[in-house]
């Protein structure tokens, strides 16, 4: 059976854009290489689905084009987003910092949004369906893939690369779209793992171990971007909300400074205190604002053991540094497995900003995770899926 698209990828991007080709009359087929479509929408914030972010802006976005993502997220909005799903009984809570989830906390909720409405709007969903290549032909596009063991073939006139990126290679990811427009000679802007956790080796390591499980609210930064919120030491390095998502914008070699007091003054603080109770313990006081586990750490950095009156010029210098500039140098990071999307993709200089069309291969599209459009952590990604599924099936 011929269709106006073949949607390669039933994820955020393939589902929303099969539904809204079905709004305007259009026939898709949606291939899915797992059992079930969905999967990263299904695992997000938890199992609670963070569906979109209030105060999304282009700014939210890495891309070798800064540019390039406006005209989608201008075309499909966060209110459209919002709207979208109130209409199907999904109404959204926020959480920290514009985070926006299913009041139900149930990531399924959204998934099944999008199974119902292709069913009723006879969109064809394939599941267990491995797509092995596409090619062009006279009327668009052959795409040849394994079902059940047996190699099928379906034709279409467009067809829509929204397999996603490389992250989490168990549920499914692949590099497949990558592949597909290399083979259409389509420039790939560099892929690394992005909103990821880091890694610290060599003499560092032990520290870092040590304090596994010690969240702390913190600015880390990077020369020309940081973000305040909350780190957390691990048995490997570190992650937490600010530690993703500075990795999106850190490169290997790189070092981060991190303040662990980002909204006071520490010396500031000490002076108050000490002016009332100068016999006061260093290590007791910093205890109003760490751990006593982070406290008894630091101690081989800062003279934790002093009272706050016998604290020299040279000590303030020394807990200031530390307290508001510490710096960690990352080996690494955890890799695509423990990776929540991929940076870089598709390159942006290859697609029309305004309908996602391959601009040298008219009727391929490419949209979600695979194009060189990386959101912060916090939604962001989201509403770049649903964006760039809507714009793709106005134009498919």
């Amino acid at each position: 059976m011929n269709y106006d698209a073949v949607i390669i990828g039933g994820g955020a991007c393939g589902l929303m854009c099969a539904v809204q080709a079905g709004y305007l009359g259009k026939r898709t087929l949606v291939l899915e290489k797992n059992n079930q479509v969905g999967a990263k929408i299904l695992i997000s914030g938890g199992g609670r689905c963070n569906y979109t972010n209030l105060y999304t802006e282009p700014k939210n976005f890495i891309s070798a084009n800064q540019h390039f993502a406006k005209s989608a997220l201008s075309q499909w909005t966060v209110d459209d987003s919002v709207s979208f799903f109130e209409t199907y009984g999904i109404t959204g809570q926020e959480k920290t910092l514009g985070q926006l989830f299913p009041t139900s906390n149930k990531a399924k909720d959204i998934v099944n949004i999008f199974t119902d409405l292709c069913e009723q709007l006879d969109q064809t969903i394939s599941l267990d369906s491995d797509v092995k290549s596409v090619k062009q032909i006279e009327s668009g596009f052959g795409i040849t893939f394994e079902k059940n063991g047996k190699i099928q073939t379906v034709s279409a006139k467009s067809i829509v690369m929204a397999s996603g990126g490389l992250p989490i290679a168990k549920m499914g990811a692949t590099d497949f779209a990558l592949k597909v427009a290399q083979n259409f000679g389509l420039k790939i802007e560099k892929t690394a793992p992005a909103l990821v956790p880091l890694t610290v080796t060599g003499k560092e390591e032990a520290f870092f171990a040590g304090l596994s499980g010690n969240a702390i609210f913190s600015n880390v930064i990077l020369p020309h971007i940081s973000f305040e919120e909350n780190i957390l030491f691990t048995h490997w390095g570190l992650s937490g909300p600010a530690i993703l998502q500075i990795s999106s914008y850190w490169k290997p070699g790189d070092s981060i400074v991190i303040d662990l007091l980002p909204q006071q003054n520490i010396v500031d603080l000490i002076e108050e205190e000490r002016s009332i109770n100068g016999k006061k313990q260093l290590s007791t006081f910093l205890s109003n604002f760490y751990t006593r586990k982070f406290v008894d750490a630091i101690a081989d950095f800062i003279p934790t053991p002093k009272n706050l009156a016998s604290l020299s010029k040279d000590d303030f210098t020394t807990i200031e540094n530390f307290i508001h500039h510490f710096k960690v140098k990352p080996a690494g990071d955890k890799g695509y497995d423990k990776a929540e999307v991929m940076r870089g993709g598709v390159s942006t200089d290859e697609l029309s900003s305004k309908t996602l069309e391959a601009k040298k291969v008219p009727g391929l599209f490419f949209g979600g995770e695979c194009v060189d459009v990386t959101g912060w952590l916090g939604g962001y990604n989201f509403q770049w899926a649903w964006a760039s599924g809507f714009v793709i099936a106005q134009n498919i």
